[in-house]
């Protein structure tokens, strides 16, 4: 079993920084991918970005490309995302979800957390 937990989420002016944590627990994660995706009211999940646990393939939606950085901190099984230059349309849940590299589907999903900018 797989445990995420996401923290960091708040409110914070548009322009302004975030930086959210996605802690992991349970299993070791050398092959496993971690995503963060979002979701705002009355909207679908959508991908934000991916790592993988070695850091070597990183991926990011092109809404967040140049304003948000994944990245790793394998001591502490932690997931970060640095998020800079927020906008309104920033505002969702944000989740953490693992899944394994050779498999397209996220198994594994933290409860979310709440990041809003205002405008």
């Amino acid at each position: 079993q797989v445990q995420l937990v996401e923290s960091g989420g708040g409110l914070v002016q548009a322009g302004g920084s975030l930086r959210l944590s996605c802690a992991a627990s349970g299993r070791a994660f050398s092959s496993y991918v971690i995503g963060w995706f979002r979701q705002a009211p009355g909207k679908e999940r959508e991908f934000v970005a991916a790592i993988t646990w070695s850091g070597s393939v990183i991926n990011y939606a092109d809404s967040v490309k140049g304003r948000f950085t994944i990245s790793r901190d394998n001591p502490k099984n932690t997931v970060l995302l640095q998020m800079s230059s927020l906008k309104p349309e920033d505002t969702a849940v944000y989740y953490c979800a693992a899944r394994r590299a050779v498999t397209p589907k996220y198994d594994y999903w933290g409860q979310g957390t709440q990041v809003t900018v205002s405008s």
